[in-house]
This record gives C-alpha cells, sequence and structure tokens, in this order.
C-alpha cells in the first residue's frame, strides 16, 4: 500500500509540474492589475490600465505630475512664462490657463505639466480627453518626450506629438513624431491632420496605440494617423535615427503662446485668458501574460543594407502579442541584440565573412525559430 500510495502521490506531483510549466511564461511575468483610480479599468484587445488621473481630488496630484517653472520660450521662441499658478483643478477638470500678463520678463504667462519620472512607457496605449483654447497666437500640446534621451539630444532620441493645436487653424488638429531623419529643422518631419468640428467647445479623446516599431493616432477612436518603421526604405541609417520609439517616454500638457508655429500669424490678446481643460489621462498596458500564447515567426528575408555600411535587415517577425526584440546570432554564437528589424554589424574584422542568423523574442520571452543564414563580409 505505502508503495502504491507513493507511485500516486509522484504521478500527481509530475502532473500539477507538467501543468505549471505548459501556463507558466519563459520571463515569469504575472497578469497586469488595472490601477484603483482608473474609471475604465480596461480596453477592448487585453489593454489594462497602468496610470490614470481622472482629476477627481481639489488640487494636482504632485506624485504623478511635475511643474516646469521657466520661460526659456521652450525651445520654440514661445512667449510665455510657465507658472504652476496658472494650472489647477476646477469641477474635476486640468484647468491650464494662458493669461496675459506681465511676469520675469514675458508678457504672458501658462502651465507646462509632465510626468517624468513619475509615469514613464515604453510601448502604451495613451488616451488623453481635452477641450482646446481658442484664440489666434495659442498652440496647445499633448506630447511625450524621451525619459533618458538614450540616442542623444534632440532629435536624435525622438518626440511623439500625440496632438497639437494652433488657434489660427481652427479645429483642425495635428500628430506628429521628430526623430535624426525626420524633424521640423530638416523640414522632413512626418505628420498627419484633421479637420474636426468643436475641438474649442467639446471635449475629445486624443490617443495613440504605441507598439514596437508603430505609432498609431486616433480622436475620438478614429485613426487619422500612422507612424510605421520600414527597414527596407531606411537603409541609409541605423534604425534609432529614424524610429526611436524603443526607450521610456513621458507625458506633457501645455498651453504654449505665440512661437515658431503658434505665432506664425501673430498674437490675439483678446483671446486671453483662454484654456486647455483635460478631463482624464489613462495609459493602458498589454495584459501579455494573458494573451500570448504564441511564439514568434521565424525572421526571413536577411538582407544587407544597400547604403549603410555593415548593416542588414530582414522582414518583421510577428506574434500575438508583439515582437519585443531580436539577438542576433554570429558563427552560431549570440552576439547581439536589436530591438527593431535591423541592425549594423561592428566590432568585427574587416575584410573577414561572418554566418549571422535572427532570431525573435517577444513580450513574454519566448523565441522563434532561428533565421536562414546570411554571409556577410565586414567592409
Amino acid at each position: 500500500m505505502k508503495k502504491g500510495l507513493l507511485i500516486l502521490m509522484l504521478l500527481m506531483t509530475m502532473t500539477v509540474v507538467a501543468c505549471s510549466d505548459k501556463n507558466e511564461l519563459p520571463n515569469g511575468i504575472k497578469p497586469l492589475e488595472a490601477v484603483s483610480d482608473c474609471d475604465v479599468k480596461t480596453l477592448e484587445g487585453g489593454w489594462v490600465c497602468s496610470w490614470a488621473d481622472e482629476f477627481n481630488d481639489p488640487e494636482i496630484d504632485e506624485e504623478k505630475w511635475n511643474f516646469e517653472i521657466n520661460g526659456n520660450g521652450g525651445g520654440n521662441q514661445e512667449l510665455q512664462f510657465y507658472r504652476r499658478e496658472n494650472a489647477e483643478i476646477v469641477d474635476g477638470k486640468l484647468v491650464i490657463t494662458a493669461k496675459k500678463e506681465s511676469y520675469m520678463g514675458r508678457e504672458y504667462t501658462s502651465s507646462r505639466l509632465t510626468t517624468k519620472y513619475k509615469g514613464d512607457w515604453r510601448y502604451a496605449r495613451i488616451v488623453v480627453s481635452a477641450k482646446m483654447p481658442s484664440g489666434r497666437g495659442l498652440w496647445p500640446a499633448i506630447w511625450m518626450m524621451p525619459t533618458m534621451g538614450v540616442y542623444g539630444s534632440w532629435p536624435n532620441s525622438g518626440e511623439i506629438d500625440i496632438m497639437e493645436y494652433v488657434g489660427y487653424e481652427k479645429d483642425v488638429i495635428h500628430t506628429t513624431i521628430h526623430t535624426q531623419k525626420f524633424n521640423h529643422n530638416e523640414g522632413t518631419q512626418i505628420g498627419f491632420d484633421k479637420d474636426v468640428s468643436n475641438v474649442e467647445t467639446e471635449f475629445k479623446d486624443y490617443e495613440i496605440i504605441w507598439t514596437p516599431g508603430s505609432i498609431i493616432s486616433y480622436v475620438d477612436g478614429v485613426q487619422y494617423g500612422q507612424f510605421s518603421y520600414a527597414a527596407h526604405f531606411n537603409q541609409d541609417v541605423d534604425y534609432d535615427a529614424a524610429f526611436p520609439f524603443d526607450q521610456l517616454f513621458f507625458l506633457i500638457l501645455n498651453v504654449a503662446v505665440g512661437g515658431t508655429w503658434g505665432g506664425v500669424q501673430g498674437v490675439d490678446d483678446t483671446a486671453f485668458p483662454t484654456a486647455m481643460e483635460v478631463d482624464y489621462v489613462r495609459v493602458y498596458e498589454r495584459d501579455v501574460a494573458t494573451l500570448d500564447k504564441e511564439a514568434p515567426s521565424t525572421p526571413q528575408g536577411l538582407s544587407i543594407a544597400s547604403s549603410l555600411a555593415n548593416s542588414i535587415f530582414w522582414q518583421p517577425s510577428t506574434d500575438d502579442v508583439g515582437v519585443e526584440e531580436y539577438i542576433v546570432h554570429i558563427d552560431g554564437e549570440t552576439k547581439r541584440y536589436t530591438n527593431l528589424n535591423q541592425i549594423r554589424l561592428s566590432g568585427l574584422v574587416r575584410g573577414e565573412t561572418y554566418a549571422v542568423q535572427i532570431q525573435a523574442v517577444d513580450f513574454a520571452g519566448r523565441t522563434s525559430e532561428l533565421s536562414s543564414t546570411l554571409l556577410v563580409t565586414i567592409t
């Protein structure tokens, strides 16, 4: 009896371990839980609210927001001085008011709030409900900047403009990205605009869905902009020069006055005071632990770039949730990691030929099969 009981216990233990191994993800991540202070905790597609401000408290939550205090023109020759006093909670809304008043050498005041080091994300779905100020010369924005700037100063580490509005173009909204290769200093920025009625009198949801190699912009659930990394169209630069959006970014809410864009047609002083109102800010992340069921597809189409020495690219792998990174194997050994489907091989011997294979890794830690081999001679 004791022997039979022991065998039965061993079989049960093996069954439990097998089930655990089957369901446990390779990188051990756990299902996400929505934060308690988000009014809409999940969205279709497995998005879970990880950060939110519904502005229900009487004061601005300084555990979530920083105030920028300066009059340096925002890098765009703007005319305002940013003060904390120009932002407040009124009737459950964040109100950022631009005023015509002399302060610290400036003739206008306003506010700029950021989430830096208090809310920083790498890939997310961000929804901001806001109503725009009115008046020529106003330049409100909902946008993002890199937390650490891993690729260098602006524009090298990127900028994501979820929504910008300039008062002299009534009811026209804009979404734009800036990178080393694509930025307004060079006149190469990539952007989209849309006519939307009543943006100054009604709250609209301004949203992006940001995933590896892609940022899609929406207003009230309608897509009006899409930015995607395409390696075969960017063979002249490292991927981060074209699409550096694989690092932490933080959120910014502000109302600027004048500047290189907002002030193109001057400033109407009769418009002041005027305010951008924000009903809520919600940030969602994919519940990878619940959604991921499959390994990514095997990378295909390895090619040598035509105009960047020692650079290779391939078709992006597919996955049921998303590919987080690629492992680069050189002569059968793991040698490099890259977040998008391109890499420049460095530190190798000039004139030598190397066998390169690529392997995709998803957010759950599952890996694809190795790609076919590409022979690369270093120049």
